[in-house]
C-alpha cells in the first residue's frame, strides 16, 4: 500500500506464510534443513508433525517454541548453531521476530532465518488463513483481527509502520 502511495508500486505482496510454503516446496525438493523458532508448545510440535508429513524430504532438525525466557536465549542460539540448518523460521510475532533475528544474526549459523508471523498456527491447523479474497484485497490482517479480537494491541503497530514507510525520507547517495 505505501510503495503505491510512494508512486513506486511493488511487484507483488509476498506475505511470511506464503514465503514460508513457497521455502518448504523448495527445501522438499533439495532436501533443506529447518529449525522452527516460536508460537506455544503444542502449535510448534503439531507444525513440525505436518511439515515432517507434507514435505518428507525436508528435515527439520530441531523447535522451539516462542515462549522460553530471556536467560534461556543463548541456550536456544547455541542449539541452532550447532544444528545449522539451512533456514530458520521464527514465529514470535512482528517485529520481535526481525529484532530477535538480528540481534543474533551473527551467532545463528544458518543460511537463511525469516520472521513469518503466525505461520506455524496455519500450518498447524489452529489458526485458519484468511480466504483468498481476503489475501487478495490486502486485509488478511482485518480478518485475522475479526477472528481473533484479543489482537487488537498487536495490529497497533500496522498504522504506526505504514505512517513511518509513508513519511520516509530515503537518501539519495
Amino acid at each position: 500500500m505505501v510503495s503505491r502511495l510512494k508512486g513506486n508500486p511493488l511487484p507483488e505482496r509476498v506475505t511470511g506464510c506464503d514465503l514460508l510454503f513457497n521455502l518448504l516446496e523448495i527445501g522438499n525438493r533439495k532436501n533443506w534443513s529447518f529449525y522452527l523458532l516460536g508460537a506455544n508448545e503444542m502449535t510448534s510440535k503439531k507444525a513440525t508433525e505436518v511439515i515432517s508429513k507434507r514435505y518428507p524430504n525436508v528435515s527439520v532438525l530441531g523447535r522451539q517454541h516462542g515462549f522460553f525466557d530471556h536467560k534461556d536465549e543463548a541456550q536456544i542460539v547455541d542449539e541452532i548453531a550447532t544444528l545449522n540448518p539451512d533456514v530458520l523460521v521464527v514465529a514470535l510475532g512482528a517485529p520481535k521476530a526481525e529484532f530477535w533475528i538480528h540481534k543474533f544474526k551473527k551467532k545463528l549459523n544458518v543460511r537463511v532465518a525469516i520472521g513469518v508471523g503466525g505461520s506455524l498456527d496455519i500450518i498447524a491447523g489452529t489458526v485458519k488463513r484468511a480466504p483468498v479474497i481476503w489475501q487478495k484485497l490486502n486485509v488478511e490482517w482485518l480478518y485475522r483481527l475479526i477472528n481473533q479480537p484479543s489482537r487488537w494491541r498487536r495490529q497497533l503497530i500496522l498504522p504506526r509502520f505504514a505512517m513511518k514507510a509513508l513519511l520516509f525520507k530515503e537518501n539519495n547517495r
